[in-house]
């Protein structure tokens, strides 16, 4: 049997020993549950298994299909960049190549001038959310109705 670690580092994240391995994948950034089960149904490794008990191969296999999750045969709607803009392939980034790479996308769209790009450096809604009730920073919240003369 296996010795319990309490704490198992996987891609530079701490994860908790007492959690089921496939809501622990979910901790590290770029990793949701769905990829998670799906990774690990493809390394054959038991979700239900609780992270302080894998095995040092298993953090090692696990960690290779997170470096290279292209060659990982999963489809390609499950990837998180689709379609690159520099190499047009169908990446999945983690951790803080995402951060980056989210930020480079940002700084991009101000650069082209672009609708996003110009409300994200305005500190406006993007998505097309209402703004006229919602979204109100550093101003004083609620109407105030204009003092009426005579009264």
């Amino acid at each position: 049997m296996q010795e319990y670690r309490y704490i198992v580092r996987i891609a530079g994240v701490d994860l908790d020993g007492t959690m089921r391995i496939d809501y622990g994948l979910s901790k590290i950034k770029g990793i949701g549950i769905r990829v998670s089960r799906a990774l690990l149904r493809l390394l054959g490794i038991n979700p239900m298994k609780r992270i302080g008990y894998m095995s040092d191969e298993e953090v090692h296999r696990i960690e290779t299909a997170l470096k290279n999750f292209s060659a990982t045969g999963l489809p390609g709607w499950i990837f998180n960049r689709p379609k690159d803009l520099e190499t047009g392939k169908d990446l999945h980034l983690i951790g803080s190549d995402l951060e980056f790479q989210t930020k480079a996308d940002i700084d991009y769209m101000k650069k082209i001038r672009s609708w996003r790009g110009l409300r994200h450096s305005l500190g406006l809604k993007v998505r097309g959310q209402r703004t006229r009730t919602t979204g109100r920073t550093g101003r004083a919240v609620g109407v105030r109705k204009k003092r009426v003369e005579g009264r």
